[in-house]
This record gives structure tokens, sequence and C-alpha cells, in this order.
């Protein structure tokens, strides 16, 4: 099982709701304190209950949002709505940042002692500063045997080099980094993606786990992306799903099914009298990690989450969009849905990142129904 839970972005612009400053916090309301906060210094224990503090107002925030969803989008919101808002944003920044310093240096003693803590920052967002040495730490990859291979891997040739070639274009091609044959991220990326393939030849190069490896290269060097992408392969359920048989993903869209047909029936059922299948929009959310579908900023927050607590988080935010946006797919037909999917849904939450982990932290989901 992939290891605990992670976290998520920079703090993101909140919206012009006054209370929305502090809005740089999300996760279950429903986690019970555990025996976890014994081990919380004062200062501790008061962002804790700061953060579930913002999590109520988020919460009652969200509420009122589905009612103006349409009206509020374009309003021009400015990014702070005033200046005792904005001082009490960065306040909250500037602690964050120098806990997430602490937390960095204290690795192991978070990680065993004060995991309920961790476990809503990661929720919260990890500061982008911090990513590449977070995301490393939380899947463990921080000196794999593997990495010192990583040169010799790139002077050997690869079956899978005319695919990999030929998809490099096509991942981020609006991101700078991205951009054009000769720059540096699609240098990189093709060799990441190509050592891969030569330590792995059962999986070898499988189409949207670039985007993957793209997302790691943002953040960190490349030897240590492809650290990072061969602990994600092995321990979270990834290489399953890239596999060329790809049955696991057909288990993860019969599982996502389940909860579809249980928690919004008649969403299911118009679903089917359309013939608009699970796989058709659900396939890319678990084989990119919605890096294909949402802007970065909303994507990169999902991300965190995932290198915490693994795919629980997929199954959580898919379940989130369909409860968001059911009254609107019920009124369309098939080709609707589908430039609903495209158009709409990607966007609903890039002023507010933490909404969207809000509710899906509020969907319902038993790990052992999901085993069985």
């Amino acid at each position: 099982p992939p290891p605990p839970a992670a976290m998520a972005s920079p703090a993101v612009s909140p919206d012009s709701s006054s209370h929305e400053a502090l809005s740089s916090v999300n996760s279950a309301p429903a986690c019970s304190p555990t025996s976890d906060s014994e081990n919380l210094s004062p200062d501790e224990l008061e962002l804790l209950a700061k953060l579930e503090e913002q999590n109520r107002l988020l919460e009652a925030d969200s509420k009122s949002m589905r009612s103006m969803n349409g009206s509020r989008r374009n309003s021009g919101s400015s990014l702070v709505s005033s200046s005792s808002a904005s001082s009490n944003l960065s306040h909250l920044e500037e602690d964050t940042w120098i806990l997430w310093g602490r937390i960095v240096n204290e690795w192991d003693e978070w990680r065993k002692k004060k995991e309920k803590l961790l476990k809503e920052l990661i929720r919260k967002g990890i500061p982008h500063h911090f990513r590449a040495i977070v995301w490393q730490l939380l899947c463990s990859a921080t000196d794999m045997p593997v990495k010192n291979q990583y040169s010799e891997l790139l002077k050997m040739s690869s079956p899978c080099e005319k695919l990999i070639r030929r998809d490099i274009a096509r991942t981020y091609p609006e991101h700078e980094f991205f951009k054009g044959q000769d720059s540096l991220g699609q240098e990189v990326l093709f060799n990441v993606m190509k050592a891969y393939s030569l330590v792995d030849r059962e999986v070898g190069y499988c189409q949207g786990s670039a985007f993957i490896v793209g997302l790691l290269l943002m953040q960190m060097p490349e030897e240590e992306a492809f650290c990072v992408f061969v602990r994600l392969m092995q321990e979270y359920r990834l290489r399953e799903l890239f596999k060329p048989s790809m049955a696991e993903l057909g288990l993860c869209i019969y599982q996502f099914e389940y909860m579809l047909q249980e928690q919004l029936p008649e969403l299911n059922i118009h679903f089917r009298s359309q013939s608009f299948l699970t796989s058709m929009y659900a396939s890319s959310w678990f084989l990119t990690l919605f890096l294909t579908t949402f802007p970065l900023p909303v994507a990169t927050r999902v991300f965190d989450i995932f290198m915490y607590e693994g795919l629980e988080i997929v199954f959580r935010v898919g379940m989130a969009l369909l409860q968001f946006n059911q009254a609107e797919l019920i009124q369309l037909d098939m080709e609707g849905m589908s430039q609903y999917f495209q158009k709409v849904i990607p966007h609903q939450f890039d002023s507010c990142p933490d909404k969207l982990i809000l509710r899906a932290f509020q969907v319902k989901y038993n790990p052992k129904k999901m085993k069985r």
C-alpha cells in the first residue's frame, strides 16, 4: 500500500469572500484527534486548531458558493479582500514556512509521531519551495541505489525511444519549460522516460506517465525525479495502472463506478441512458492524476495528497466533481457532457483549490469495501 498521505501547493490566492483570506487550510473535518496530539508543542496545537477553524469557514462558504457559482467567477475578485485579511494570510504563510522547515529537518519524528498534523498540512498544500524535498521524503526516494545507475542508463538505447520522442512534444505544450524541441524540459523528460523504460522492461514506456514525470521535473533535477518516479511506479499502484494490459485501470474504473452507483444513483442512470461510459471521462484522472484535467496549481495540490495518501485521493476528487456538477450534467446529452467535462469542470476551482480538497474529503470512501 502507498505510504501515508501527502500535501499540496503554495498558498493560492483566495477569492474575495471576506473570511477566505485564511483559506489556505483544508481537510476532513472528521479526523478525530489521535494520540498524536500528545506529541505536539503548544504552537503546533494552535496551528492545528487554526487549520480546523479554516476548514469550518471554508465548508460554510462552499455551501453558499454553489448557488452563486456562475456569478462569482468573473467578478474580477481581488487577490485578498482587505488589508487586515492579507496580514493574516501572510502571518499564516510565514508560520507555515517556518513549520515546514522544521518538518523537513525532523522528518522521521514527524512521520512517526505527528502524523495527524502532517496529513492536515499536506492537504493544505506543501509550500512550493519545499515540494522537491518533501515529495522525495514522502516516497522514501532520498537515497536509492538506482540513482547511481542513472547516467549509465542514459548511455544505453531503448526500444521505446521513438515513441517517447513522439509524445514529449504533447506533454505540457503550454509550459515554458517544455516549449520547443530544444527546450531543456523536453531533453530531461526524454532522459527520465528512457531510463525508466530500461529498468522496467515489462512496462517500458506508457503514454500519460510523461505528465507525472514532467511535474516532478518542474520541482527537482532529473536524477531525483527519476528516483521518485521509480518509487511511484513500484509503491503506489502506478506500475499496475501502466502495464500493457491496463487491467488495473479497469479495476479502478470498476471501483469508481461502484461509488457512483451507490452515491449518485440518478447521475449514474443518466450516464447509462446516454451511453456515457465512466472510462470516457475518468481514465485520464487515474492515469495522469488530474494533471491533464486541472491547471497546474490545482493539480499539484491533488498530487501533494497523492504522495502521502495514494490513489484514494483520485476517487475522492472524482466523486467530488460529479457531486458538484450533478444538476448540470443531468440536463445534458452525451455530446454536451463531453464538452462540459473538457471545458467547464477543469476551471471550477481555479480561484480556490482548497474548496475542491475540502469537498473531496467529505466524500464517503470505504477502503474495505473498495478492496472487496
